[in-house]
């Protein structure tokens, strides 16, 4: 069930999160939240100009000392703690998640929820278990030890295709590991990171450990990355951003984490258990309405399975039921702006030129005609080198195409910029592990698609990006390592000396 507030009420102050309190923005631009499901505004506030990220950079600059020299025992209590006040609040950002995005309510209370307070307590664990390599005599006149050590203000920016979890995956890593953080969500979808914000000071977060500037990217996010008291710029969202992104850290030199776009290849061996492809490739490529950098967006399907595949999914895709994103059986909800409904139709509208439509291709009519709706949709006939093919579309649509060999699927797979994610189908373990192997992401399912756990990392390689999201390994994101060195010999004059002044002793 979910649990409505009034929003308005409860964000009254604005939609700045600073040095622990709400406020409201500088900018003198006033923001729209809007519930793509009916078009209606649900909140209003004003976006954060530089003053507000100067504040929040000010606020997170004074609690670094304290936070980043806490104990791991005690970030991990704090974190323990967090983790329970996120179990208190989960109806309300359950509510706020389906309210501010479209989502169904089932995946807010489903996926989106659980899985953010899941990965509040896995960083309360892993705040207490940051590795190194043993303390030894790796030189023989030295001991050498490894510390881990905080970065410092980190500026993270997150998208708007899964604001609540995008929070948690920024934030948690960041703060388990000593640092403080300044995180910008998308001006159109800024409730649950507050929601998640509130809950950590309720938690005993110190106040400026965490702080949210609800502004535009071409503002506060710039004002953010380019921030000189800001060590560490990590931002999820589109390739075309984070090469802006990119070089606006690349000038004063910080640290850079990149988790950009994606174009999922879903491949289909002949040996594959059909039924179990067909269903992955609906769930995997609607998900979120498709909105999911590592939904399967290009099913490689080898040819003796292929017309039967075709079938299957749109068959299947018929059935998907699309409504009110709070009815507890609505499987998919609407894109997140009408805006974005135009784009997507406009990439099926062009591929219908030289690709066949096999099933969607429209906006429903009737009462979802007011929300940012779009049937779920498949194409097929689309040349490996069309649009359809190689643009990232982030809507409910999946493009399939034939192939013959083993060495022409995994090719095709490979055959995109982007290298996040992908899947590889079949019975044959030697086929699977080949695909995982050579087919060039950061993720290859088996068998599946989409599922991820809080302890396995969450990134992509090429135009995709760099770095790790969740697990222990995002912590090479979020630590510096040090080398100390000790002498062991008490001796004023070393023998490597010489190489500098004078002889051998």
């Amino acid at each position: 069930m979910d649990h409505r507030f009034d929003v308005t009420e409860r964000f009254a102050p604005g939609a700045q999160f600073i040095a622990g309190s709400l406020r409201g923005g500088t900018s003198g631009r006033p923001q729209a939240v809007v519930d793509p499901a009916t078009g209606e505004t649900v909140y209003s506030y004003e976006l954060a100009g530089t003053a507000d990220v100067d504040a929040a950079v000010e606020a997170a600059e004074r609690a670094f000392p304290e936070w980043g020299g806490a104990t791991p025992g005690e970030r991990s209590d704090t974190l323990h703690r967090f983790a329970a006040a996120l179990t208190e609040d989960a109806a309300d950002l359950a509510y706020a998640e389906s309210l501010n995005c479209g989502k169904p309510i089932k995946l807010s209370n489903e996926f989106d929820v659980p899985g953010s307070i899941d990965n509040a307590a896995f960083f309360a664990g892993a705040a207490r278990h940051l590795e190194g390599k043993a303390a030894g005599e790796y030189s023989a006149d030295h001991t050498s030890v490894i510390r881990r050590e905080p970065i410092g203000v980190v500026g993270s920016i997150a998208p708007w295709n899964y604001p609540l979890q995008m929070a948690a995956w920024k934030v948690l890593p960041a703060i388990a590991a000593g640092n403080t953080i300044v995180l910008k969500p998308a001006e159109i979808t800024p409730l649950t990171s507050l929601l998640f914000a509130q809950a950590a000071q309720r938690a005993g977060l110190p106040d400026g450990v965490l702080n949210i500037v609800s502004g535009a990217g071409r503002d506060a996010g710039e004002r953010l990355v380019g921030h000189p008291a800001v060590a560490m710029t990590s931002f999820t969202g589109s390739t075309a951003v984070g090469k802006r992104v990119a070089e606006i850290a690349t000038g004063s030199v910080k640290r850079l984490h990149l988790e950009l776009g994606g174009k999922a290849p879903f491949v289909v061996f002949d040996d594959a258990d059909l039924e179990a492809a067909v269903h992955g490739a609906v769930a995997g490529a609607l998900i979120n309405t498709g909105q999911d950098c590592t939904a399967a967006t290009r099913a490689y399907v080898q040819r003796p399975l292929y017309d039967a595949f075709v079938s299957g999914v749109a068959d299947l895709m018929a059935t998907v039921r699309l409504g009110d994103p709070f009815d507890p059986s609505t499987d998919l909800g609407p894109l997140i702006t009408h805006a974005q409904r135009d784009r997507v139709a406009g990439f099926v509208e062009r591929a219908r030129g030289y690709a066949t439509v096999v099933t969607g291709g429209e906006a429903p009519q009737g009462e979802l005609a007011k929300g940012a709706y779009y049937r779920p949709t498949l194409i097929a006939g689309a040349a490996q080198d069309s649009e359809i093919v190689q643009s990232e579309i982030f809507g409910p649509v999946l493009v399939v195409l034939p192939f013959d060999s083993d060495d022409e699927g995994i090719a095709l797979a490979n055959d995109t910029p982007y290298g996040l994610a992908a899947s590889a189908w079949s019975r044959d373990v030697y086929r699977t592990g080949r695909a995982t192997r050579e087919i060039n992401a950061g993720c290859v399912w088996v068998n599946d698609h989409i599922p991820i756990i809080s302890e396995m990392p969450h990134g992509g390689a090429k135009a995709s990006g760099f770095g790790k999201d969740m697990s222990a390994y995002s912590f090479e994101e979020y630590t510096q390592v040090k080398h100390v060195m000790y002498d062991n010999t008490a001796v004023a004059r070393k023998d490597w000396h010489r190489t500098v002044f004078g002889d051998r002793a």
